[in-house]
C-alpha cells in the first residue's frame, strides 16, 4: 500500500508538471505574440495607403516615384504600403479609399479629383482613427489633418504678371489649363485672371483645358491659330502643354511669342535652344518632391507630432537669369527639375 502510494504521488506529480509545463508554454505564446505585436506599434511600423490619382502625365507620375523614393529612406517605420489608382476618376477615388479604410491602414494621402466629392469617406476614415493627408490639392472641407501643396492661386498670378509684363499692359492672349474641376487647374486659373482683369487691352481670346497634356495641347492651340489670326502671348499652366503650344506655333508658321510654363525638362530644354531666337518664357514650379514631403508629414502625424494642418509652399521660378541652373540635358524630357530622386532614380523612373 506504502509503494503503491508513493508512486501514485510521483505520477500525480508527473502530472501536474506536465500541466503546468503546458499552461506556462501557452501563456508564454501568448505573449511573445501580444508582445511582439506591441514592440512593432512602439517601433512606429505603420501601415500606409497611397492613391496615385492619375497617372497620365509624367508630372504625376514623377509625383507618385518621389514617394516612392520618400518609402525607401524610411523602412525602418514602415509595415506596408498599399497602392490603389484613381485614373482620374471620383468615383474610382472614393472606391479607392474605402478599400484602403477596409484594409485598416493607418493613413491615406490622395490627391482629391474633386475637392467636394471625397469629404465624406475622408470623414469616414477620420471616423476610423486613420489619419488624411491630402498632397497636392485642396479640399473645401476640413476632413483632413493635412494638406501638403504650394500656393496654386500664386502659381497662376506670377506667369499672368510675367506675360502682362511681356506683352506691355495689352494684347490678345490665348490660355491653357489643366484637368476642369480639380483645385489645382482652378487654383491657378484664378489667380491668373485677377491679373488678366486689372488689365483691359489684354483679352483673352481662346481658352482650352488641355489636362496638363502635351497631345492635346497641341490640337487645342492649333485650333486656335486656325480661328485668330492675331495671338500676342500664351498663358499655359505647364505640363507638356506649351511644348506643345510652341509645337503648333511652328506648324503653322506663326512667330513664337512669349508664353509661360512650367519646369518640366523637354521644355526648360526647348527653351534654352530657343532664347537665342527671341523666345522669352518662364516656368513657375511645383515640386514632384511634394510626394515625399507627404510621406513626412504622414509619418509625423502617426508619431504624435505637431504638424501644420495647411502646409502652403511658395511657389520658385525659372527666369532666363537661372535657367541654367535648371535644366538638364543629360536626362529625360519628362523628368521634373524640382525633384529629391537620385539621378539613378530618376533614369529607372523614365528609362521606358
Amino acid at each position: 500500500m506504502k509503494k503503491c502510494s508513493s508512486w501514485g504521488l510521483v505520477l500525480l506529480l508527473v502530472i501536474c508538471m506536465v500541466l503546468s509545463g503546458c499552461s506556462s508554454s501557452g501563456m508564454r505564446a501568448n505573449e511573445v505574440k501580444n508582445n511582439g505585436t506591441q514592440t512593432t506599434k512602439n517601433k512606429g511600423k505603420y501601415k500606409i495607403g497611397y492613391d496615385i490619382y492619375f497617372a497620365g502625365n509624367t508630372w504625376s507620375v514623377q509625383m507618385y516615384k518621389e514617394f516612392q523614393s520618400e518609402v525607401k529612406r524610411n523602412q525602418d517605420k514602415i509595415e506596408d504600403v498599399i497602392y490603389v489608382e484613381s485614373e482620374g476618376k471620383v468615383d474610382k477615388q472614393i472606391a479607392n479609399i474605402e478599400d484602403l479604410i477596409t484594409k485598416g491602414v493607418d493613413v491615406i494621402i490622395t490627391t482629391p479629383n474633386s475637392p467636394t466629392a471625397l469629404a465624406p469617406v475622408l470623414k469616414k476614415a477620420q471616423g476610423k482613427g486613420i489619419k488624411v493627408v491630402l498632397l497636392a490639392a485642396k479640399s473645401e472641407y476640413e476632413t483632413f489633418d493635412s494638406l501638403v501643396t504650394v500656393n496654386d492661386y500664386d502659381f497662376g498670378k506670377a506667369g499672368a504678371q510675367w506675360l502682362v509684363k511681356q506683352l506691355d499692359g495689352k494684347g490678345k492672349i490665348i490660355t491653357l489649363n489643366g484637368i476642369a474641376g480639380i483645385s489645382v487647374s482652378d487654383e491657378r486659373w484664378k489667380g491668373a485672371k485677377e491679373v488678366f482683369d486689372k488689365y483691359p487691352d489684354i483679352k483673352v481670346v481662346a481658352s482650352a483645358n488641355a489636362d496638363w497634356d502635351y497631345a492635346k495641347a497641341k490640337l487645342e492651340v492649333s485650333n486656335m491659330l486656325s480661328a485668330n489670326p492675331q495671338i500676342d502671348g500664351v498663358w499655359s499652366q505647364g505640363g507638356g502643354m506649351t511644348l506643345g503650344a510652341i509645337e503648333s506655333f511652328q506648324a503653322a508658321n506663326r512667330t513664337l511669342v512669349p508664353m509661360t510654363s512650367e519646369d518640366n525638362n523637354g521644355f526648360l530644354k526647348k527653351w534654352q535652344e530657343l532664347r537665342s531666337k527671341g523666345f522669352k518664357s518662364i516656368a513657375v514650379a511645383k515640386p514632384t518632391w511634394l510626394g515625399s514631403e507627404a510621406l513626412k508629414t504622414a509619418l509625423n502625424l502617426l508619431e504624435g507630432k505637431n504638424v501644420e494642418k495647411n502646409q502652403i509652399l511658395p511657389v520658385s521660378q525659372i527666369t532666363e537669369d537661372n535657367l541654367e541652373k535648371f535644366v538638364r540635358t543629360d536626362l529625360p524630357d519628362s523628368f521634373w527639375a524640382n525633384s529629391r530622386m537620385s539621378d539613378q532614380e530618376v533614369k529607372e523612373t523614365f528609362s521606358k
